[in-house]
């Protein structure tokens, strides 16, 4: 019953929220980069910290880990409103890492690791930032990652925290997913989660002892790392907002819709999520299978992609 009512709570609070983004204007128009075409409501996604910080209150979310991800939420939702500088932003993201870090112990032991963690934590928020491109996309992908840990933690005290940020998902995913979405995630909405669930996924890898794990974020991973190599190649700033991504060719050039392209991806991500638990719980998955399966996941991405290129080309 109490999740019936978090899940009108959250509904009324975003409700709210389009009310005070109408009211001061907080939009987000299109440009040359966009793949939408209309005017709409930026910020929906500020439902996931608010989200968290209800979670907290009600004892499943330590507080720690919900500061980690109020600290990006609010840098990022006044990005959103009136663009800052790099500096706060970056500032953000190391802190919310050296939050989650002490929250999982990891200062506790070998600190060899910890350089690994802040720049895979890092590039995972700047990844799945960037990668919020189009409806759907986002939270479609999020909620995926959610049931999947869900799963893996459903004898943990952490699963009633990922049930009210799944509600979360389901709240905004209803004014998102949609032909012509009422709201976008925002910064504040893709970085906030960005954060959820990076700390998911050291939880999962430290707790399980398993670096295989990694193979869940294995989509948008292998997508920002090929974009921004192929990116790089071409001389181009990497900071700056773009469409070279597999999912916006799709959508942008292809003409696909993007609910079409944001379930493929979503779909594609369970599918291997799936394959992964299966493998790591009937062998034992090192990070030599681990590289194994990346590198023919990044094969397979590179022809798709190279194949799509081909065709804009011709």
């Amino acid at each position: 019953m109490h999740y019936f009512i978090i899940l009108v709570v959250l509904v009324i609070l975003e409700l709210v929220y389009f009310k005070i983004a109408d009211r001061f204007n907080i939009i987000d128009k299109p440009n040359h980069r966009s793949s939408h075409t209309s005017i709409t409501l930026r910020g929906g996604g500020i439902i996931f910290p608010v989200a968290m910080l209800i979670a907290c209150f009600l004892g499943d979310a330590s507080l720690w880990f919900t500061i980690a991800v109020l600290v990006v939420g609010m840098v990022s939702f006044i990005d959103d409103i009136r663009p800052l500088p790099t500096i706060p932003r970056f500032g953000a993201h190391i802190l919310a890492t050296v939050l989650v870090s002490c929250e999982l112990g990891l200062f506790d032991g070998n600190l060899w690791f910890l350089p690994i963690i802040f720049i895979g934590m890092i590039g995972w928020i700047n990844a799945f930032n960037f990668m919020d491109g189009i409806n759907g996309i986002t939270v479609l992908y999020a909620f995926v990652s959610i049931l999947c840990f869900a799963y893996l933690f459903q004898n943990d005290s952490i699963f009633e925290l990922l049930l009210i940020m799944g509600l979360a998902c389901v709240v905004f995913g209803f004014f998102n997913v949609r032909k012509k979405a009422k709201t976008f995630a925002g910064d504040v909405g893709s970085v906030s989660m960005a954060v959820f669930l990076g700390y998911m996924m050291l939880k999962a890898i430290f707790e399980y002892e398993n670096v295989a794990y990694i193979l869940l974020f294995s989509v948008y991973g292998i997508d920002a790392a090929i974009t921004i190599l192929y990116r790089l190649k071409n001389k181009e700033n990497i900071f700056q907002p773009h469409r070279s991504h597999l999912y916006q060719y799709l959508a942008n050039e292809m003409g696909w819709s993007h609910l079409k392209v944001s379930f493929l991806y979503a779909v594609v991500q369970l599918f291997i999520n799936i394959l992964a638990i299966y493998l790591i719980s009937k062998y034992e998955m090192n990070w030599l299978g681990t590289g194994g399966i990346l590198i023919v996941l990044s094969a397979a991405y590179w022809l798709i992609r190279s194949k799509v290129k081909n065709k804009i080309m011709a």
